[in-house]
Parts: structure tokens; sequence; C-alpha cells
């Protein structure tokens, strides 16, 4: 049987792949403040305005109400609940605390029909906390203190203002400002007259955390996105990933961001934070038990008092993780959205993304078919770097014989071996090297589109034939176990997927399998069913969009090869290309050629003298 040579292409290529995933999967103007004398005679407005609060502005919810508070600093109050929102987002604030204890998005609803949930009420389910020093030595905590809740309109604004007072003068303030239409409110704290109650010596800090919830049918692929993200200094940013616990600590922050998939909330401040601390732990991961968190995230964030006195403009985004709507607000904030660094967020953002976007939005094709026709012009685009990939194939194939007969006239030596290999491989245009970088190209397009799919806001609940959400998993059974890695249920875009893979592993890798490996090589026929399961059992529960993209990509490339094959490349024409360039003058060698032949040179030379020392 004729021997056949490996296709270093599809070894390096699915090596690099295999590693690349595997790394992957184990590793998104505020309102100047006024002065102390304009801040009381607004706040005494508000109050006056408070009764002629519309439907469209918050309501103070007078029936809950708990006994005053007496916390030693600041004044007793009766505790009350506050909603407040606008046409997207509805909220619900304790007057103790003077945070949000309720967050509800009302354009989107959950796989399951039930509303989305940002924050809700619950143990430490979501909590905002101030944490001062008094001059006596004392710690206070806004979130045990009570405010008093005043609302007014600004315009189309809602606003809100909670102000927690030690007497008339000395008090600190919070004001929330939410326009509408929009996600992103204002959210200002100051003080007045609070110097002498401060111990300035003594940073105070904002303690803010947060529980991520199950809003997919996968928590797996859910949870897989779900991070904290901290940016500082010049615009870098950091995230806390995907272990059972991670803890970041940067200075200069400006911004802090609890992304949970495809929603986030996100603390802004246009005065940076001189140091914060963010937490996450892996909730899934340490109780898989329970099916309703993902993970939950704390942060320490420092502040500074200006005077003795706090003053902090801050803006508090409670929305969506799409990239248009983040991107629109010039606060970097489109880095929440994980298209990948370097060559592939750059492929994502400017080629991927507006074709894509193109393709659902300005034309209105159904995300379905469009992640098709993705799929076809990605093909296309790469088609002559498979061209020349197949090209080389065919070449080494027309070579084998060749090859073969120099392999037994020098199966005693390796180095002459080699180097008689290499000389007709660079006479015929064959070089190994020349098959392997077409296949090294395609790497960049490949992870860029793995990046894209299951970040993709806009395929969030989309469906296509027998998938209901080409974000989520495409279960077409439930299995009444589950299988470690692969889970407790059956995908089919993975299996279509991993089907393709094979066929396309038959044409390359089986085509130039070796009849028995040899020592040192690496197993063909084991890379060759290596890739399939992978697919088959790793992306059992990733976004069925990602597994429909690499079904189709694998049905079109084996189309252009079969084209190629049958239609492009003649072998015979290929061969007489091959004795051309073999009877043509030969060219004067590059740099890098001539210092490779010399080196095997003398490297034969050394090897041919050592023979000649032993006998």
């Amino acid at each position: 049987m004729e021997q056949k040579p490996i296709d270093w292409k599809s070894i390096i290529g699915m090596s690099l792949i295999f590693m690349i995933i595997m790394y992957w999967m184990t590793s998104n103007q505020p309102e100047e403040l006024k002065d102390d004398q304009e801040a009381v005679a607004t706040t005494e407005q508000v109050t006056t305005r408070a009764t002629e609060t519309t439907q469209a502005t918050a309501v103070v919810d007078s029936i809950a109400v708990q006994q005053p508070v007496d916390n030693g600093v600041f004044q007793t109050a009766s505790e009350q609940v506050v909603d407040f929102g606008n046409d997207l987002v509805q909220f619900k604030l304790n007057s103790r605390g003077g945070y949000i204890t309720e967050a509800v998005l009302s354009q989107f609803k959950t796989y399951d029909s039930l509303p989305v949930y940002l924050a809700r009420p619950g143990v430490n389910d979501h909590s905002f906390d101030l944490e001062f020093v008094t001059n006596d030595g004392r710690i206070v905590h806004t979130k045990d203190v009570v405010f008093n809740a005043t609302t007014s309109k600004n315009g189309d604004n809602n606003v809100l203002t909670l102000r927690a007072s030690v007497s008339s003068q000395q008090f600190i303030e919070y004001r929330y400002v939410l326009p509408q239409g929009e996600y992103m409110m204002e959210f200002d704290v100051r003080s007045q007259g609070m110097a002498q109650v401060f111990n300035s010596s003594t940073d105070p800090k904002i303690n803010w955390e947060m529980m991520g919830y199950k809003r997919s049918k996968s928590m797996t692929n859910e949870n897989r996105y779900t991070e904290a993200i901290i940016e500082y200094g010049n615009g870098s940013d950091d995230y806390t990933g995907q272990g059972a616990e991670a803890e970041e600590i940067e200075e200069e922050v400006t911004y802090v961001a609890y992304k949970q998939h495809f929603f986030t909330s996100i603390l802004l401040t246009d005065q940076a934070f001189p140091v914060a601390t963010i937490r996450s732990k892996n909730i899934e991961s340490i109780n898989e038990e329970q099916d309703e968190h993902t993970k939950s995230f704390a942060s320490e964030i420092q502040l500074q008092y200006t005077a003795g006195e706090l003053a902090y403009n801050m803006d508090w985004y409670w929305g969506p993780t799409d990239f248009d709507i983040l991107d629109k607000y010039d606060r970097n904030l489109d880095e929440v959205v994980d298209l990948g660094w370097g060559i592939f967020g750059f492929i994502n953002e400017w080629g991927i993304r507006p074709l894509f976007s193109f393709l659902t939005t300005g034309l209105g094709i159904p995300y379905g078919i469009a992640i098709i026709l993705l799929t076809i012009c990605v093909r296309i685009v790469l088609s002559p770097v498979l061209y020349k990939s197949y090209l080389t194939q065919a070449k080494m194939k027309i070579l084998r014989p060749e090859i073969n007969r120099i392999a037994e006239k020098y199966k005693d030596n390796a180095m002459k071996k080699q180097q008689e290999t290499m000389k007709i491989q660079n006479e015929a245009g064959a070089s190994p090297l020349s098959g392997c970088l077409p296949a090294l190209l395609q790497m960049p397009v490949f992870f860029a589109l793995f990046k894209f799919f299951p970040t993709a806001f806009d395929l969030r609940q989309k469906s296509f034939l027998w998938a209901d959400d080409l974000s989520s998993h495409d279960e077409i059974f439930k299995l009444p176990f589950e299988v470690p890695f692969y889970g407790d249920h059956v995908s089919l875009f993975p299996i279509l997927a991993s089907i393709a893979i094979f066929f396309y592993m038959q044409m390359t890798t089986g085509q130039n399998m070796q009849a028995a490996s040899q020592p040192g090589m690496p197993n063909m026929k084991f890379i060759m069913y290596l890739s399939p399961l992978f697919m088959l059992v790793f992306f059992n529960n990733y976004a069925s969009g990602l597994s429909l993209y690499y079904f189709v990509s694998n049905l079109i490339t084996i189309g252009i090869m079969l084209v190629i094959k049958n239609f492009i490349i003649k072998e015979e024409k290929v061969l007489a290309k091959i004795e051309k360039a073999k009877a043509a003058p030969k060219k004067k060698k590059g740099r890098f050629a001539k210092k490779m032949s010399e080196m095997m040179e003398q490297a034969q030379a050394q090897q041919e003298a050592q023979k000649k020392g032993k006998k």
C-alpha cells in the first residue's frame, strides 16, 4: 500500500484549536453638585413638589412603614419603600440604606417567561453601603440609616432624593436621576456639614454586593460569561474570571461592572476611586445542588473626602449587555462585552459584528439564516487560504512515491534523508510549512467567532429550526442522569457539527494517514477522531448558534475542497508544473534557506565524522 505523508497542517491546526479552547474554558454627564446653600434650597423645593408627583415619577409606599430607627448619629425616621423607574427599568428602594433593593427590566423575560431581575429582595441579594468613621471612633454604615425620600421631575427626568440628617444643616444625600428611555441613571453622593462628624483621617468606602441569577435554561453556559469587571488606570480592565473564588485589586478605578451574561450592572464615576477590590464566588461550582444563583459579587471601593465632605458624581447602569447600547455612552463600556483580545477583538468589532448587524438589522434576515450567510461570507473570504492548503496536499501526494524512494535509499542516514526530502519539496513548491501557514491564518477568525456568538445579545431567545434559543443549547432529548463533561441533555447541532468535522478530517488527515504509525510520530488516526469527539462533548452546553456556525462552516469547507479537487486542481497539471520547476535553472537561495542548508550540511559532516571515529 502507498505510504501517505503526514498532514502537518491538520496536526498543528487542530492542536492549536484544542489548546486555545481548553485554555479558554479553564481559565463586557453627571449633574454638577451645587454648593451647600443651593443644595438646601433645592431639597426644600423638591419636598414641596413631592405631593405633585405624577405616575411617571417615583412613588413612596407609605404602607411599608416600620418603627423609627435610632443609630446614635443621624435623626430617627420611619422606614419606607420607594418605587422609582421609567419605561425600561423599574426600581424599588428602601429608605433604610437608601439603596436599590429591586431592579426589573421591563422589556425582557427569562427563558421561562418570568421578569428579568437584576436585583430582587432577599438576604444579601443586593446591597449598597457607605461606611465611614466618626470623630468619636464609631463605625457607621448607611445601610443601617433611614433616609427621608422626596421625589420630583426635572423635564423628562425622574428625580429621587434621599437624605439622612444629623441636623438641618448636616446630612448625607443620595440623588438618583433617571431619564426616560435610558438604562443609565445619574447617582450622586454628597454630604453637607459632616466635616464635624467624619473622621477625615480614615477614608470612607463603599461596600457593594450583588447575586447573579439564572435566566436561561443552561446555567453552565450562562455562568461561563458571568464575571466582575473593573476598569482602572488609563482604560485598562481586569476581571475575576471563572474560578471558585477570585479577587482583583486596582488603583484609579473608573468603573466596576457585575456582568451576568446578557445583563449587567455598572457603577461609574467621574472622579476615579483611589482603590477598589472586587471579589467573586462561583456558587454554581461550589454548590451544584442549587439551581438559582450563578455567582456572587462584592466590592470594596475606597472614597476620599474633599475638605472633610463627600462629593462624588457617579452613574449607574442597569440593563442589557448589548454592545451597541453600551458603546453609545462613550465610556469604554463596550469592553464589558467580551469580543476577545488583540486581533480577535479587532476582527469581531470591525468585521464580524458589523456584517452580522447588517444582515439582521439592516436587511431584516432571520437570525438563523443570518448565521448561515455569515458563515458563507467567512468561508468565501478564507477560500484562497483553503486553496493554498489543498494545493500543498495535492503536491505532497504526487511527490509521495519519490519521497518513499528517498526514504528507502537513505534509511540508515536520517540527516541525508531529511536533506533530500526537503530538496525535492522545495523544488516542487510543496514545503510542509506552506501547508501549515494557511491553517494558522484561519485561527484568528476561528477564535474570534468562538467569542462572538456566545456574547451576541441579539441571539438571545431567537429561534431557528428546532433550537428555541440560539444563545443557549438546542436540547432535543433530556437525559434521566448527568454525564460528566457532557451534561444532562442531548443537543443536535453539536452532533451534526461533529459529523461534518469527521468527514472533513477524512478528506484531509484521512487521505494522508500513514498505514502504521512511526516511532515519535503522532497517531494520525487518534487526531482524526479527537476533534469530532471534542465538539460532541464540550459543545453540548454551548450556544447553539456557535454549533450551527461550525456545522455549516465544515459543510461549506467540504464543498469547496470537492470543487477544488474535481474542477480546479488537476494532478497531471500539478505534476507537469513540478517537472518544469525541476528542469528550470535553480534560483539563488534566500538568506534563510541558504543558512538552513549550510547548517544541515555541517550536521551531516559531523555525523559522518563521528561514524568514522567509531570505526
